[in-house]
């Protein structure tokens, strides 16, 4: 039998350590020298790298432009929907057909195509996007080759898809 070596008086004879102590010592300061320690210390640190270093890559451009344009769709849709809703509700008489009239009125041809081609451009990109990521959720395409290949098929789809758009 293989013994733990507890039954030797030499185990038992050394004062067991419960707690172990530091010699340091330490100073009261005022909060003002404790700004002047921490600003000197930072000043010691190393700067952490920035996207500056990055070689720009087609994966972070879509993927930043995919958030970017789900942020601005649904501002627009939301703010739609409580625009309708708010005038259903207190009576203000806003309707798709008083939308329509005061549009074609008194928004100028350049600001009507900029922003319908700006929808419409961004819908399509958001559209065939979510399609590459569900085809990223089914397993397909997820090697580098993949990856780049979805991607310019995206940026493809948005092009005519949001020519399409515009035009239709």
């Amino acid at each position: 039998m293989f013994s733990l070596g507890l039954n030797s008086g030499a185990f038992w004879a050394r004062p067991l350590r419960t707690a172990s102590r530091r010699m340091i010592a330490t100073a009261k300061t005022s909060p003002a020298r404790q700004q002047e320690i921490l600003i000197a210390q930072r000043k010691n640190r190393p700067v952490s790298p920035h996207l500056t270093i990055y070689q720009p890559q087609l994966t972070w451009y879509l993927s930043s432009l995919h958030r970017v344009s789900g942020v601005i769709l649904a501002f627009g849709f939301f703010a739609t929907t409580i625009a309708f809703g708010t005038s259903a509700l207190l009576g203000l008489g806003l309707t798709s057909n008083n939308l329509a009239r005061w549009y074609h009125e008194k928004v100028p041809r350049w600001m009507d195509l900029t922003a319908k081609g700006s929808f419409a451009y961004l819908f399509a990109f958001h559209f065939a996007n979510g399609l590459r990521h569900l085809i990223w959720d089914a397993g397909k395409a997820l090697t580098l080759r993949g990856v780049y290949t979805t991607g310019y098929a995206v940026m493809a789809v948005m092009a005519l898809g949001g020519t399409y758009l515009l035009t239709w």
